[in-house]
Order: C-alpha cells, then structure tokens, then sequence
C-alpha cells in the first residue's frame, strides 16, 4: 500500500539531528529518529515501525537497502526509502539535496508501490532502484 499523502518523512539518525529543522523549515512533516526510539535501537526495529505507520524513510546509510536483515524489513513492512549518495555531507548540504529531490521523491512515491528503494544524489536526482518488493532490471529515474 502507498504511503498516504500528505507524506510523513521518517529521518533516520544516520542523518543527525539538524537536517529535520531544514526539512520543516521547507515544509517537509518529519518524524524524527530520536523522538521515537532509542539511539542505539536496530534498524529491523524502526524499519518496521516506519513502514507501519506510513512513513517515507529518509537516510544516508546505503547499507539499509543491501543488508539481508534490513532489506526484509523493508520488504516485510512494505517502506519507501531514499537514501542519500553521497556519505560525507554536510547537515545543509544533505537537506538541500532532499528538498531539491522533493518533487521526484514525491512522484516515485506516487508511482511505484513499496518495499520500495531509490538514491538521492546531492543534485537532487532520484533513481528508483526496488519497487513493490522487487529489484528493477533497470533502475528508473524520475524526472
């Protein structure tokens, strides 16, 4: 099933804490890590939380989409994850990328059903690489 509208953007603790005040600031509703779980709480935990409840999953930690575990709970939980591609970012840079991604994060959204994965580039380009549960032979972008 499709995140409902408006979205609710779940920001992972990977991507700290002051990206969620540039985030609301451009109109994104947020949830944040911290207001939910524990620091050191598994990503299989809040994963399926996310997915539960709805929320986009927002993050820079790749590794979510390629872990065996956490990868099933995307798939369990049926979540839409971006994932930043660049690592080393800094807090503003990593937003901006986000609120430039908006407009194609929100149509792949509307487009491809979840356990969904796609990157965002620090340009702004969303690349949809898993959609309803199934890896694309050809990643889509979103334009």
């Amino acid at each position: 099933m499709k995140p409902p509208e408006p979205f609710t953007w779940f920001v992972d603790r990977s991507l700290g804490r002051k990206i969620v005040l540039d985030l609301r600031t451009a109109g994104f509703h947020v949830e944040e890590h911290a207001d939910h779980f524990a620091d050191n709480a598994l990503d299989t935990e809040w994963l399926g939380e996310a997915g539960r409840r709805g929320w986009v999953v927002l993050t820079k930690d790749k590794a979510v989409r390629r872990n065996a575990l956490e990868l099933a709970a995307i798939l369990t939980a049926e979540v839409a994850c971006f994932s930043l591609g660049g690592g080393n970012l800094k807090s503003e840079q990593m937003a901006q990328a986000f609120i430039t991604a908006r407009r194609g994060m929100e149509k792949a959204l509307r487009r491809f059903d979840p356990g969904m994965t796609a990157s965002v580039t620090v340009t702004g380009h969303v690349r949809v690489l898993m959609a309803a549960s199934q890896l694309l032979a050809q990643p889509r972008d979103i334009k």
